[in-house]
């Protein structure tokens, strides 16, 4: 599975010292990740919103970052050469 650079996903923050440096929504406590849990689950972003009292809009941001990273391209890994002959 791909590994997002949320550093680039200005809805967020990575914080030393706060839950370990998880990363969460910007000015909060909330793990990034509880959004993915919760949708996994069966919640809806209307029910996260309440729940987390985030706003609908970085919760937004953050699924659109996270789809849009995803959609990226992933670097060729080159096979390494293989000096195999006939027999």
């Amino acid at each position: 599975m791909a590994t997002l650079d949320w550093s680039q996903c200005p809805a967020v923050e990575s914080v030393p010292g706060r839950l370990s440096g998880a990363w969460v929504f910007r000015d909060t406590r909330m793990p990034v990740s509880a959004v993915f849990e919760n949708l996994e689950a069966g919640a809806t972003i209307d029910e996260i919103v309440q729940w987390f009292h985030i706003p609908k809009e970085r919760v937004i941001d953050v699924l659109e970052f996270a789809a849009r990273s995803l959609d990226a391209p992933a670097p060729v890994q080159m096979a390494p050469a293989c000096d195999a002959h006939p027999v």
